[in-house]
């Protein structure tokens, strides 16, 4: 009896599976204002009344020429001074100058040129991998929806506020960096250390055309007198702020 031919198994060749880029959350991307009473929202803007007068200057501090360039930067500075990402950028914008260039980057060129930033691996991972995004998905250009920069890798909301309203326009919350944390806490509005907290209180204090500034008038004012020691002799809203004697 004639054996029968086995078989051969034909094996299909393997595809790619589309990376699905996941939504933040809704109350992420659209923050609820908190409650808080009439009092403490006329003692804040009063806060953000003397200090616009005190650093009539106050902007972002970091050096760039477009949007893309600000959120690079802006993820550079996460636990690091503008002052010293201001040292790193030229060289990395040199070598490359557009999302497409710094997309194709070799990793170790990358952390060797970010490196004073600290957390160089993780932040070049995060400044390769936004800029490929930017490119596959927003045509080399950024996005101008919180919902959108949200889905970048190492953007969260302080950045997205940065590059939003610094850079395309967009008023879409209130920057929360250390400065902001320390300030908003030693004068008595929050009790938290939650960015997304004491953002909510902000959107609900502050006039929403001051949105955009009140983040870097607290950074001025925490870089220049309500440091790690501050000078309360020098403030301006002493008056205003609970922590005064016990500073």
């Amino acid at each position: 009896m004639a054996k029968k031919k086995a078989k051969k198994k034909t094996t299909r060749p393997k595809t790619k599976r589309a990376s699905t880029v996941k939504k933040p959350p809704a109350r992420l991307v659209e923050l609820a204002p908190a409650s808080i009473s009439s009092a403490e929202r006329d003692r804040a803007r009063e806060v953000v009344r003397r200090l616009g007068k005190e650093y009539p200057g106050a902007g972002v501090m970091l050096n760039h020429r477009n949007p893309w360039q600000l959120l690079i930067s802006t993820i550079l500075a996460a636990q690091c001074t503008d002052a010293k990402v201001n040292e790193v950028t030229p060289e990395l914008f040199k070598r490359f100058p557009t999302p497409k260039a710094l997309a194709a980057a070799d990793v170790r060129t990358l952390e060797r040129i970010i490196h004073p930033t600290g957390f160089f691996r993780n932040k070049s991972k995060s400044i390769k991998n936004a800029s490929r995004a930017i490119v596959e998905r927003f045509g080399g250009k950024l996005p101008r929806t919180m919902e959108e920069m949200l889905t970048l890798p190492g953007v969260a909301r302080k950045t997205a506020n940065v590059v939003l309203t610094d850079a395309l326009g967009v008023n879409s919350g209130v920057v929360v960096d250390t400065h902001n944390i320390r300030l908003s806490g030693r004068l008595g509005f929050v009790k938290t250390a939650d960015p997304v907290e004491i953002e909510r209180f902000w959107i609900a204090a502050a006039e929403r055309k001051d949105w955009p500034v009140v983040g870097h008038l607290l950074y001025s004012h925490g870089q220049q007198v309500c440091g790690r020691k501050p000078r309360c002799g020098e403030c301006v809203v002493s008056d205003l702020c609970p922590s005064r004697e016990s500073s």
